[in-house]
Formats: C-alpha cells, structure tokens, sequence
C-alpha cells in the first residue's frame, strides 16, 4: 500500500479596490517570463526542467494514457468541484500545468467563459481531453507564466507545482495574473507522499551500503504552505489535506506507474 498525499490549497488574492484589469497578452522576456530550459536565478535547481519535458512528452504519448491517469482524473475533478462551490462566473480562467486537461472537462461554460491551458509537454497538450469551454492552448514552463498583471478570474493547478524548482517564484507569478479579486485553488502532493516507498528504500541501502541517499523527490510540508502563500501575497487562505492509498502487489507495479505519473 502507497500513501499518495496531496494538498488541497484554495487561495484567494487580496482585495484591492480601483485596480483595474488590463488586457491579455504576453510579457516579455525582460518582464520575468525565460524560454525553455530556462531556471530561475535564485532557486535551487533540484529538477532537470527540460528532462520532466521530455518525460512528460513521451507519457502523453503512451498508447494507454488512461490506465495511469487515475488519480490525475480524481484530483481535477475535485477541484472543478471547488470551483462549483464559488458562487460566481469566471470569464477568463488559467490552468497551470493542466496535462490532458484533468480540470478542465469537469467544468461548464455557465461557470468559465474561457479556459487557458498551460503546460511544458506539447504532446499533452495535443492529446487533450474533451470539453465544453472555448480553450486555449499555449506551450510553457509553470516556472515563467507569459501573461500580463491582473489578467485572469480563476487560476487553478493540479498536481504539477511539485515539480517546480522555485515555488515561491510560481506561486507569485501566479498572484501576479489574477485580478484583484480573483481566486487561486490547486492541489499538490505533501510531504507524506509516497512514504512507505522512502522507508523501504532506506532500509534497504542503509542494509546494504551502511548509509541512504534520497532516490524520492522532495514534496511541501503543509506547515510551510501558509508561510509561501503569504509572502507572495495571498490572504483568505483555506488549506484542506487529504489522503490516497492505492494498493500494489510490488515495487516493480508502482515503479511503472510512477515512471509515466511523475
């Protein structure tokens, strides 16, 4: 059994009477937003930006891609859930890091006028799921987010800002494209995820080899949410966390769910 713990995060952006909404368009270079390959100047670049590229491009284009986008398909429908629960129409909504469009099929055209959908893997994006909203599609990294200040209602996330190397770069990035009064729910996988996976393989190599090195990714502690969502500039916070356990015969099994998931 694998715990698979996420983060359900809604977020909202401070009020800020008399702003006024410019129109969409791209920033440039200059302004924040770095082409691919890209890192940011003042993280710690733990992941290959362009080699989750490539991984990500070569499972979106698996003859099977439904048989591992369980959980993918859960969480977005989750979160289309949170959106309902907000009693108010969106005209222009973001979704960063949005895969196949886990989000975006659950949602109507009552509720989101347009949808824009983010993502690094081009194959993702030309295999998108079906969906009633006007959307589109625009090639580039979660890290440098090519939109103007104060351009989107909704922006929404879904199991991808784990993979970012800067995230309170991301999460102000974000803040940066709502407009004033805009809303912010996203969902990631906390510090718990995969626990079992980790103690196995410590055992083992301490066992074996007298000591361990991480072979797991690193994940947010919920306790340090609060602290980045605050320095970047969001208030109203609500942080929600939830539990997945999914159950495999053997490491062999959730290796190859993880190679084509993660």
């Amino acid at each position: 059994m694998q715990r698979l713990g996420r983060l359900w995060l809604l977020w909202r952006r401070p009020p800020a009477a008399g702003v006024a909404a410019k129109n969409l368009g791209l920033r440039e270079v200059a302004s924040g937003v770095s082409p691919p390959g890209s890192t940011s100047p003042r993280a710690l670049n733990i992941f290959d930006r362009d080699m989750k590229r490539k991984q990500k491009n070569w499972a979106a284009r698996q003859p099977e891609p439904m048989k591992f986008d369980y959980l993918k398909e859960a969480v977005g429908s989750q979160i289309a859930d949170r959106v309902y629960d907000i009693t108010r129409n969106f005209s222009l909504a973001l979704d960063v890091g949005c895969g196949r469009g886990y989000i975006a099929q659950h949602l109507n055209k009552e509720t989101v006028g347009k949808f824009f959908q983010v993502d690094i893997a081009e194959n993702a994006l030309k295999n998108t799921l079906e969906m009633e909203i006007p959307t589109v599609s625009v090639l580039a990294d979660e890290e440098f987010l090519p939109f103007k200040e104060n351009t989107f209602d909704l922006v929404v996330s879904s199991l991808s800002l784990h993979w970012v190397n800067d995230l309170p770069r991301a999460l102000e990035q974000i803040h940066y494209v709502l407009k004033p009064d805009g809303v912010f729910i996203g969902a990631m996988f906390g510090g718990d995820t995969l626990y079992e996976l980790r103690c196995s393989l410590q055992l083992a190599e301490t066992e074996r080899e007298g000591g361990f090195s991480p072979h797991v990714s690193p994940f947010t502690a919920v306790n340090d949410l609060g602290h980045l969502l605050g320095r970047a500039g969001f208030n109203t916070l609500t942080v929600d966390t939830d539990e997945i356990q999914v159950n495999y015969p053997g490491m062999f099994e959730l290796m190859e769910d993880l190679q084509v998931y993660f």
